[in-house]
């Protein structure tokens, strides 16, 4: 069974920084990407980042240059450090996992239950 655990969220100023980080586990985790997602009031769920096995990159727009992902593969943990933090960045931020399978389909996304990140002075 895959389960991914988000923490580090909470309330903090525009300017600031926070941590999150997410602990999988059910999971190879050196052969999976995993990915942070967020979902703001009445809007859709969008990319943050993600790193896949390799240790290769991308972000979303909206973050590029204030937030970086990274991977512990010996502690199965993926973080995110968000610094300079707007009111826009305000959302539950998901977990993500991208597993390989040994049978069809051979990929399958799984999500943690989410962390609330609140930017507001």
């Amino acid at each position: 069974q895959v389960q991914l655990v988000e923490s580090g969220g909470g309330l903090v100023q525009p300017g600031g920084s926070l941590r999150l980080s997410c602990a999988a586990s059910g999971v190879i985790f050196s052969s999976t990407t995993m990915g942070w997602y967020r979902q703001a009031p009445g809007k859709q769920r969008e990319l943050v980042a993600r790193i896949t096995s390799g240790g290769e990159t991308t972000y979303g727009d909206s973050v590029k240059g204030r937030f970086t992902i990274s991977r512990d593969n010996a502690k199965n943990t993926v973080d995110l450090q968000m610094n300079s933090l707007k009111p826009e960045d305000t959302a539950v931020y998901y977990c993500n996992a991208n597993v390989r399978r040994t049978v069809f389909p051979f990929v399958r996304d799984y999500w943690g239950q989410g962390t609330q990140v609140t930017v507001s002075s």
